[in-house]
């Protein structure tokens, strides 16, 4: 059952093969003896997840059931979940239990889904290996001397080592597809605005999303069918009507242009990265697909656009953690400055002090002008770059990272070099396009290598379309790491 398909293990459960409860129950089972390897949960209550299996059951039985109903999931621990210690990978928040859903736990719980537990991130999903954890970093499942990338990692640990059926994450520059690539699984960012960001604890509010992580396309085609939708406390909620991101699936690929960066393919992409991602293409090509060169010339600034945008953002988001209401309040202080200061001080940790600085640094007066306005102005052209290229091809494929994980504390020391990690995700969160990665083959070290695939404003059906006839041709996703 473990690697079973949320389509597979729909229909089990519905044929009475087996319940959700003995379902739960194999997932918990797992967790406890695998995740203190891989350190990708934070939080469990078995008590809550099979009381939901059994309400599951119930419903299933009263001939109730949705897709998701008794399918038990993982949630990335970004998202504020009612009795549930909601953390963000923070000591500022090590205390906190959410008082309410977000909106997309609302929509699991209503689907009938089962919360199995809160999975492991970046602090404040500010990282890309999963290390800048306050609970430690995530290893990955295939070599658990490697990082699974970030901030998701631990959903993507989790998901890899078959310790949920599918899960969520988040992307705001890269981190659903890069620990989806690293970890060798699917992971689909949406079109910005399309999953409500209510109840998401915010890192930069104009580039955060929360998709869905899975093993295949079709999985991320049923998860988001169920995370999509309005929401009217989400003032970047897009009001559209409902549609089935599952319902091209089945479309052959024939027509079909791809097109290729050639910016994506030069300087700073490793070998085997390259070799796997062109063998992957020449499989498109045998679908019926065709292939074109495209450009985006403005891509090679959108890491230090990012680095200029999402700070300012975070640096305003994590002024509310002051100490004051709920989180980490240093034992000791003077006056309450003294205790704001502290209280900061003590509960951040480095990655996440790093870039309020920036953030503020860039906002200060005097270098609003200079950097904020004109890397919002970039960000602009880089969204223009990709109107032009989409004019010419219906998606666009190119590598998710430019390497296969690295090994743990490689790039501590280095931040630009871990930022560097993100090179080719970032764009398309400045420009608001879905875009997803899913397992093309594998490079160094034996280690997974993800292809990317960007999609025009809405066009998830598109993508996941391609995504899951290269899937039906091939076994990459379905492939386990050793002893898992």
């Amino acid at each position: 059952m473990i690697n079973a398909s949320i389509k597979q293990l729909s229909a089990a459960l519905a044929a009475k093969t087996i319940s959700s409860v003995e379902l739960t129950q194999l997932y918990l089972e797992r967790i406890a003896r695998l995740n203190p390897g891989l350190n990708a949960y934070i939080t469990l209550n078995p008590e809550v997840s099979l009381a939901q299996a059994r309400a599951a059951d119930a419903r299933i039985a009263a001939g109730q059931a949705d897709t998701l109903t008794g399918i038990p999931l993982a949630q990335k621990d970004i998202f504020c979940a009612k009795g549930w210690l909601t953390t963000c990978g923070s000591k500022m928040l090590h205390n906190f239990v959410s008082p309410y859903d977000a909106h997309v736990i609302e929509q699991f719980n209503r689907a009938g889904a089962v919360n199995l537990g809160k999975t492991n991130m970046d602090e404040f999903a500010m990282g890309s290996s999963n290390e800048t954890s306050h609970y430690g970093p995530v290893k990955n499942p295939w070599d658990t001397a490697r990082v699974p990338g970030g901030s998701s990692g631990g959903t993507a640990a989790a998901v890899a080592a078959r310790l949920c059926a599918a899960a969520t994450g988040t992307d705001t520059g890269g981190s659903i597809r890069q620990p989806a690539a690293l970890c060798g699984i699917s992971g689909l960012k949406p079109t910005y605005g399309v999953v409500s960001r209510y109840g998401m604890i915010a890192f930069a509010s104009s580039l955060d999303q929360a998709g869905p992580m899975a093993r295949g396309a079709e999985d991320l085609a049923l998860l988001l069918n169920t995370m999509a939708g309005f929401d009217e406390r989400d003032s970047t909620s897009l009001q559209r009507d409902k549609e089935d991101y599952a319902r091209d699936l089945a479309k052959p690929l024939d027509g079909l242009r791809i097109g290729l960066p050639k910016e994506f393919f030069a300087e700073g992409m490793g070998s085997d990265v390259a070799q796997t991602v062109g063998t992957a293409i020449a499989e498109y090509k045998k679908l019926g697909a065709s292939v074109v060169e495209v450009s985006l010339p403005n891509s090679k600034l959108s890491v230090p656009v990012y680095y200029v945008l999402a700070p300012a953002e975070a640096s305003s988001n994590l002024s509310r953690f002051d100490g004051v209401r709920y989180g980490y309040r240093a034992p000791e202080y003077g006056d309450l400055a003294d205790m704001y200061e502290k209280s900061r001080a003590q509960g951040f940790g480095a990655e996440v002090k790093r870039r309020i600085m920036i953030g503020t640094y860039v906002l200060s007066h005097g270098y609003y002008d200079a950097y904020y306005l004109q890397a919002q102005k970039i960000r602009r052209l880089i969204a223009q770059d990709f109107t032009e290229a989409f004019r010419q091809c219906d998606v666009i494929m190119g590598p998710t990272a430019p390497s296969t994980a690295f090994e743990l504390g490689e790039k501590g020391d280095d931040p630009v070099q871990m930022y560097l990690s993100d090179i080719y995700t970032i764009a398309v969160n400045l420009a608001g396009l879905p875009g997803m990665s899913i397992p093309c083959g594998f490079g160094a070290a034996n280690m997974p290598v993800g292809l990317q695939i960007i999609g025009n404003y809405f066009d998830e059906a598109r993508m996941l379309n391609a995504a899951h006839q290269y899937q039906l041709a091939t076994d990459w996703h379905s492939r386990a790491p050793n002893g898992i």
